[in-house]
């Protein structure tokens, strides 16, 4: 691959619905510029970028995939991303990468759950997007109301076209040029004159784009007011402004199975994606926030994206230049960890083909392979001018299960193996929960548990159970209530005395306190240590229903011993049976988790998500519209929502999207107590 300088890059996120064709498009630019010589499928598991074993089997992208195109001088990075909700974390990370969005969207179904979650994506990041209507050649193709329902669903009215096909469904031929007024015929876009019976149709979407680059800029404007006819070189300049400030929302369209349309897709990307050195980034200098710009002679920074863990190559780290170069056997520092560390190989990547490169300019991307400490969203930079990239935000995990080794072997291998899965993926985590004493992995959603489950079969050898997780309750007081126990143990030889008067108080928001009020030398202080072990002992395993006790105030107030047969575990055991029965004089609760739950879905839906929390013993908090979707925020018991998900995904037909975060515990409800209590006690009597 030749050299590219900064501004002959172009870094492109393609997003959109599941399905829609982005992975099949990557592959058609792939084979429109000579890099393959023949077209793979998806079906098959042939494409350059699904080479996961597990998208072959699914059948769907799973990781993003970085694959680069070379066209007309420009290197053209296009990051293919996943178009399942439930990967959102690969999305997050390329857009991260990249400088603006390539929307695929299916001429028959027009903006769908993945298009309109996408867009929103990119409108938040305030990133540059360019629509490509795609498979202009199915049967009931149409782009006009493709438009209309991107500018409907979208509520942009900046969606401009900047082509018109000739055409559609089979007899689909090419694509008319708006700006230039030429059409473009067939696979290799043979330049023609317009079809008369598409001038007049062309003319009026002209007058439309012609508009929308005046409106970016001012001396175009004021030319365009006067009557004064644009240039093609004008028209050009506004519309790249527009594009760039995200005034202006480009859509073209084509076929990628046959190949029409690319050419012109591909002149789009490199006169419209703003080039890296055309839009800074936040960093981090000192403490202080700084906007970086992409100057290859400024200081060195650059951030990982993605991380792969591979078996044979090691740990694959993909790395964004945003400022400076990195060269092979440069030294670096990874700003998190201040530790320095030797660039031992520097790679370019396509798909999973890694090229060997001297070095890597700002605004390109790469891979650097066995910097053993280096995690996704770590900057690496120099010694003298320590910086670090804002990292993207990823969201907290909606979906749990409980994992457990299958055999003896699989123990030793699952707490590596969760944790290379995690490292490769932001949106994965794993937790050792005490309360339910169960390892718990989370995701996204049920699909992304189950493939990282199989990841750690098919990488890491390791096979796990899974399960429903326990809901980690507590258990607490809410009286002040005394009790006392006796420990008395009589065999051949010492014996065992301890006697212990205990008083228990609520202690809310305290967790635990111990004390002793004991006067007179009633226990030796040498035993009160002895019976805060009891006590502790019986905190962990809780009293009512197996749960750890909190908020709870022990006090020793009286007691006795013997001089001969008291000792250590006689207190232990007195300590215990006290606080036992202190606790259960205490008119002990439950207490549960409570999430705030943030739903936002189109306002059609809102009513049956707000019945649907009561049913869950949810507090709805508020509401709030944003943009042309409703904000619902409640607060609800875990408990309830463990599945929340996949309840949501069909209440919604998928286009409704939530966060979870921990608010604080509250208690049981008694009748719902009552059942956790007697399913505890079933448990206990079958082990």
């Amino acid at each position: 691959m030749a050299k590219y300088q900064t501004e002959q890059i172009r870094n492109v996120a393609l997003l959109g619905h599941g399905g829609a064709g982005k992975t099949t498009l990557t592959e058609a630019l792939l084979f429109k510029t000579g890099v393959i010589s023949r077209m793979g499928r998806v079906e098959d598991g042939s494409t350059v970028s699904d080479w996961d074993p597990e998208e072959h089997r699914r059948g769907i992208s799973i990781n993003l995939s970085v694959i680069p195109i070379e066209f007309e001088n420009t290197k053209i990075n296009l990051i293919d991303t996943p178009g399942y909700q439930d990967f959102v974390g690969e999305v997050i990370s390329g857009l991260f990468a990249a400088e603006a969005g390539l929307v695929i969207v299916d001429a028959v179904s027009g903006c769908q759950v993945g298009t309109e979650l996408a867009y929103e994506r990119l409108r938040e990041l305030e990133k540059p997007r360019i629509i490509f209507v795609n498979r202009m050649d199915r049967e009931n193709a149409n782009f006009a109301n493709a438009v209309q329902s991107l500018r409907t669903t979208l509520g942009d009215e900046k969606i401009v076209p900047f082509q018109i096909p000739i055409g559609s469904a089979d007899a689909f031929q090419g694509v008319i040029g708006l700006i230039e007024m030429k059409a473009y015929l067939g696979p290799e876009g043979k330049e023609a004159p317009i079809p008369e019976e598409y001038r007049a149709e062309a003319e009026e979407a002209r007058v439309a784009l012609v508009e929308a680059a005046a409106e970016a800029d001012d001396e175009l404007i004021m030319k365009y007011l006067d009557g004064e006819e644009l240039t093609i070189d004008e028209v050009r300049h506004g519309l790249h402004v527009g594009v760039k400030n995200c005034a202006i929302t480009p859509v073209y369209c084509g076929t990628a199975l046959k190949g029409i349309g690319l050419e012109r897709l591909m002149q789009a990307l490199r006169r419209y994606v703003p080039a890296p050195n055309e839009r800074s980034v936040p960093a981090l200098k000192n403490g202080e926030e700084i906007q970086l710009e992409c100057d290859v002679n400024g200081p060195v920074a650059g951030a990982v994206f993605k991380t792969l863990i591979d078996r044979y190559v090691g740990r694959m780290s993909f790395i964004r230049m945003f400022s400076g170069k990195i060269s092979k056997d440069m030294q670096v520092v990874n700003a998190r960890t201040g530790k320095s560390a030797r660039v031992a190989n520097l790679f370019n990547v396509r798909g999973k083909e890694l090229q060997n490169v001297d070095e890597l300019v700002a605004g390109d991307i790469g891979v650097i392979t066995k910097m053993d400490d280096l995690q996704t969203t770590d900057t690496l930079c120099t010694a003298d001018q320590v910086l670090t990239i804002k990292p993207p935000v990823y969201p907290h995990p909606l979906y749990s299960v409980a994992v457990a080794p299958v055999t003896q072997a699989d123990s030793s291998k699952m707490g590596p193996a969760l944790a290379a899965i995690c490292e490769e993926d932001p949106t994965l985590r794993y937790q050792n929960v005490k309360a339910t004493k169960q390892t718990v992995l989370q995701g996204m959603g049920e699909t992304h548990v189950d493939v990282a489950v199989n990841r750690m079969v098919q990488k890491f050898g390791t096979n796990v159970e899974t399960s429903m997780p326990k809901v980690p309750y507590q258990e607490t007081i809410t009286k002040v209530a005394s009790a006392q126990y006796r420990h008395k143990k009589q065999t051949g030889g010492a014996g065992q005395f301890a006697e212990v008067h205990m008083r228990l108080e609520p202690l809310p928001g305290g967790n635990y306190e111990f004390a002793s009020e004991v006067f007179g030398g009633a226990i030796s202080s040498s035993f009160f240590p002895s019976i805060e072990k009891g006590i502790k002992s019986v905190m962990e395993s809780g009293v009512i229903a197996g749960y750890p006790v909190v908020d709870v105030k022990a006090v020793v107030y009286d007691g006795k011993e013997h001089p001969v047969d008291s000792k250590d575990i006689a207190f232990q055991t007195a300590g215990r049976e006290a606080f036992k029965l202190a606790f259960k004089a205490a008119s002990p609760v439950l207490l549960e988790p409570i999430y705030i739950v943030e739903v936002t879905v189109p306002d059609e839906y809102m009513g049956d998500v707000m019945s649907d929390f009561n049913t869950r013993r949810g507090r709805v908090l508020g509401m709030e519209q944003k943009n042309n979707r409703t904000v619902v925020r409640a607060m609800v018991p875990l408990a309830e929502i463990m599945r929340y998900s996949t309840d949501l995904r069909s209440m919604t037909q998928g286009r409704g999207v939530y966060t979870i975060q921990f608010d604080h515990y509250e208690p049981v409800p008694s009748h719902i107590a009552a059942e956790i209590i007697a399913q505890h006690k079933e448990e206990a009597s079958e082990e």
